[in-house]
C-alpha cells in the first residue's frame, strides 16, 4: 500500500511540475523549464524509494554493466560495414531507377507515346 501512495505522489509531483510550467507563463523560460525538471527529479526521487523503483534502477545498473562487457567493433570494421551498406544502398537505388525507367518506357510504347 505504501508503494502505491509513493507512486501516486510521484505522479502528482510530475503534474505539479507541468502545472508550474503553465502557471509561470509570464516568467522566464528558464524558470518554466526548471519547474518541470524539479517536478521530474522529485518524482524520480520518490519513485526510487518504491520496490518497483529499486528494481528498475537495479535493472539499469545491470544493463550498464552488461554494456561494458560487450566487445565493440573496431574502427576499421565499422568503416568497412558502413561502406558495404552505403554501396548496397547506391546499387539498389540505381537498380530501382533502371526498373522504373524501363517500365515507364514500356508503358509509353504501349500507350502509343514516343
Amino acid at each position: 500500500m505504501a508503494d502505491k501512495i509513493k507512486l501516486a505522489l510521484a505522479f502528482l509531483l510530475i503534474v505539479a511540475g507541468v502545472v508550474g510550467f503553465y502557471a509561470l507563463h509570464d516568467s522566464a523560460a528558464v524558470l518554466r523549464i526548471l519547474s518541470v525538471l524539479l517536478g521530474v527529479l522529485a518524482a524520480a526521487g520518490v519513485f526510487w524509494t518504491t520496490e518497483s523503483g529499486k528494481r528498475l534502477f537495479g535493472f539499469a545498473q545491470d544493463s550498464v554493466a552488461e554494456a561494458k562487457r560487450v566487445v565493440w567493433p573496431t574502427r576499421k570494421e565499422t568503416l568497412q560495414t558502413t561502406g558495404v551498406v552505403v554501396l548496397f544502398a547506391v546499387v539498389m537505388a540505381l537498380f530501382l531507377w533502371a526498373v522504373d525507367a524501363s517500365l515507364l518506357l514500356v508503358v509509353n510504347k504501349l500507350m502509343g507515346r514516343d
